[in-house]
């Protein structure tokens, strides 16, 4: 029993911590969203459990060039996350990019103060919480304004303005 059991557990297991893989970043759309090249194809990856501010919000566009300048041409390591399709609603790849130095770029994201913590998605996760504390008690990067706006709210609200000038349009 037990030996015809063991194959679906590693399939499992193997599902459940995710692919491992190397790409050279493309691409860089945002401070969370970036484009590998995968064995000469395009893949978007999305950081896990971080949430950069919006190319339109205080620090986004901060947050894109630093990630540019941390990966842009690099050959990088991808952990892919153990989410359920393996792709997020956008069709991203989601997960842990590891930078040629070794470190996690997610992690230096949050500790430098230019990602929120995304409790959201890695409500587990101790060591973004702690950075994140780090960089607020320290004043760093979105973290020098007295009261900065979450990114997930930001978006909240550009969807009631567009839906409200929608509705405008109509009557």
């Amino acid at each position: 029993m037990l030996r015809r059991l063991a194959p679906v557990l590693l399939a499992v297991i193997a599902l459940a911590n995710g692919e491992t893989w190397t790409g050279k970043v493309v691409g860089i759309q945002d401070g969370d969203t970036i484009t590998i090249l995968r064995v000469g194809r395009p893949v978007r990856v999305r950081l896990d459990g971080v949430d950069c501010p919006e190319l339109g919000q205080a620090f986004g566009g901060k947050a894109r060039e630093r990630v540019s300048v941390l990966v842009f041409g690099s050959v990088v390591v991808v952990r892919e996350s153990n989410v359920a399709s393996g792709r997020d609603r956008y069709g991203r790849v989601v997960g842990q990019v590891i930078l040629p130095d070794g470190r996690n770029l997610n992690r230096v994201l949050v500790a430098e103060g230019l990602a929120w913590w995304y409790r959201r998605y890695a409500p587990r996760d101790a060591v973004l919480a702690d950075l994140e504390e780090r960089a607020r008690e320290s004043g760093l990067g979105l973290w020098a304004d007295a009261d900065p706006e979450p990114p997930w709210l930001w978006r909240a609200q550009k969807r009631k303005r567009l839906v409200g000038e929608a509705a405008g349009r109509l009557e």
